[in-house]
Order: structure tokens, then C-alpha cells, then sequence
């Protein structure tokens, strides 16, 4: 599903978590400590969810435009 950036910065945090987990793909994972880091491409831009292993819980959310990979 092709969503635009400024679509999904305006929804809400837990429809965000949802779109990226449900339609996005998984580009790379990092563990640092107890802190999982996920990036997701979604349509033309990408999203690092930010995942506390520990209380198995989403510390936070950050969403990149890809400007330079999908230049024409």
C-alpha cells in the first residue's frame, strides 16, 4: 500500500506502529543493550521503530524521507 510521508506523519502513533508492522519491510535490526532497533521501508521513505526488549514495549518512532534514493 503506497502511503505518502506527510499521511503517515499525521497519524496517530499506534496507527503508525501498525501500518509499519502490517505493510512495511524490514530494511535492517540492531541490538544495542536492551534496545532494539528496527528500520522499515514503507512506500518512499523509512521508519526506525525504536523497541525496549526489557518491558517489551515501543520507546519511540522516526520517520525519514528517502529524497536522495528515489531522486528521478
Amino acid at each position: 500500500m503506497n502511503i505518502s510521508y506527510y499521511d503517515f506523519k499525521n497519524m496517530p502513533n499506534q496507527e503508525q506502529c501498525s501500518f509499519v508492522m502490517n505493510e512495511g519491510r524490514v530494511m535492517n535490526e540492531r541490538l544495542v543493550n536492551t534496545t532494539k532497533y528496527i528500520l522499515y521501508e514503507v512506500s518512499h521513505f523509512s521508519v526506525e521503530v525504536i523497541y525496549n526488549t526489557v518491558n517489551n514495549k515501543i520507546e519511540g518512532i522516526n520517520v525519514y524521507q528517502n529524497r536522495g534514493a528515489y531522486a528521478i
